[in-house]
Order: C-alpha cells, then sequence, then structure tokens
C-alpha cells in the first residue's frame, strides 16, 4: 500500500506588508508637515551635525547642553529666545494673513537681521518711475498690511519701511531729480496710504535707499525687477 505524500505547509501571507508599509509613509508624511523649520533651534542643529561628522570644532561630541549651559540660558539666553519665538509667531501670522497676496506675487515675507520683511513689489504697486501708488490694484493688500499692524504680536514694534530701486536713471526733467528722491517718495507714500488706513505713524521711520541695495544683478530685467521695491520691516530690538 503506497504511503501518502505530506504536504508541505502554505507559506504564511505577505500582504500584511504592503499595508505596514503604507502605515509607515503616512506616519512619516504626517511628522513632516508638523516640522517647522522656523522653531528649529540651530545651535542645536550645528551641534548634532558636528556629534555626527566627528567635527571637534563643533564643540565636542555630546549633544547634551548640560546644567551650566542650562544656567546661562536662564540669566542671558531667555529675553533672545522670547523675542525670536515672538518674531517666529508673527511670521506664521503674516504667512497666513497675506497668503492671497504671496500667490499673486504682489509681496513675499521674508527675515533677516534687522527682523521681519515685507516686500512690496515695486511694479504691482508703482507705475514706471513714479511714486503715486496703485491705489485701486494694491488696496486690499494695503488693508492687510494695516490690520497687520495691530496684531497682538507686533502692535508695540518699531517699524521702518525702506524704498529701493534699480540702476536705470530716472528720466531728465521729470518730477525726481535721481532714483534717491524715487525711492524715498515711494516709502513715505506707502507710510500716508496705511495711515489712511488706520496705522500709528509714530511707531514708523521711513528711508530711500536708491540702487544702493540690490537683491539681484540689475544687469538683467528679471534682476531690476526684484530690485524695485519697497521694504516694510518689523524691526529688531538693535536696529530702532
Amino acid at each position: 500500500m503506497a504511503k501518502k505524500e505530506k504536504k508541505e505547509p502554505a507559506k504564511p501571507s505577505t500582504a500584511w506588508q504592503g499595508t505596514y508599509g503604507d502605515m509607515i509613509t503616512l506616519m512619516l508624511c504626517f511628522f513632516v508637515m508638523l516640522y517647522d523649520p522656523s522653531e528649529t533651534d540651530a545651535t542645536a542643529m550645528a551641534t548634532l551635525q558636528a556629534s555626527i561628522s566627528n567635527n571637534n570644532n563643533g564643540g565636542g561630541m555630546s549633544i547634551s547642553a548640560g546644567r551650566l549651559s542650562d544656567l546661562g540660558n536662564v540669566i542671558s539666553s531667555l529675553p533672545s529666545m522670547e523675542k525670536g519665538k515672538s518674531m517666529g509667531t508673527a511670521k506664521k501670522k503674516a504667512v497666513s494673513l497675506f497668503a492671497p497676496d504671496i500667490r499673486t506675487n504682489k509681496i513675499t515675507i521674508t527675515s533677516d537681521e534687522r527682523g521681519l520683511i515685507i516686500t512690496l513689489a515695486s511694479d504691482t504697486f508703482f507705475k514706471q518711475g513714479s511714486a503715486q501708488l496703485n491705489i485701486e490694484e494694491t488696496r486690499e493688500t494695503l488693508l492687510r498690511i494695516s490690520q497687520f499692524f495691530s496684531d497682538e504680536a507686533v502692535k508695540d514694534k518699531r517699524w521702518r519701511i525702506e524704498g529701493h530701486t534699480d540702476n536705470t536713471p530716472v528720466v531728465s526733467e521729470g518730477e525726481f531729480l535721481s532714483n534717491w528722491e524715487l525711492s524715498a517718495a515711494r516709502a513715505a507714500n506707502v507710510l500716508h496710504y496705511l495711515s489712511d488706513f488706520g496705522v500709528n505713524e509714530q511707531q514708523f521711520s521711513i528711508a530711500g535707499y536708491a540702487d544702493t541695495r540690490p537683491k539681484f544683478s540689475n544687469d538683467t530685467a528679471e534682476g531690476r525687477a526684484y530690485n524695485r521695491r519697497v521694504d516694510i520691516i518689523i524691526l529688531d530690538e538693535g536696529h530702532f
């Protein structure tokens, strides 16, 4: 009588691996969305990079701050930390409030050592060689800017409005003698309109820089367009 062959047990299904992989990917996307680079501690990140790369110039191999470092933070760093947190909050609110203007390239939001910068695209707000605001096209944007000035995060700050031009000379025998007068007049007119919308002029200063502080090269039409701008700056305390 022939013996029956034993059947090999069925291999376990691996279908669950696809579901598991999808779940891990979704979790990764979730945490990436939560990550905000503006809230990253730059010092801690530099220390971490130095630790990973075995670079002793980064302050040692430990990324732990230590008790003495904590004491230093309490004594001298907390005001700076609070100020940075306040500016971070202001930037988030600005990006949210000015989303329609950012999408249409009317304004950009940046920051540097001076503070938070709201840049108005000059070609949108002014005609070529003119300091008269194109109020019909930009009224809603100016209203949003005046609304932002009353926000709790920035209402007690100092502001400076800076006018900039490209290196194209003004029209001879025109309204302005040079780009210096043109840039200053544009900054002043922005302040006048914002004052009409309710901002406190006592918190502002204005400046005209002509073409002395370009953001890009004036050798191209695109670069010149970016250089023609008006910057509204929430001043850091060291730049009053």
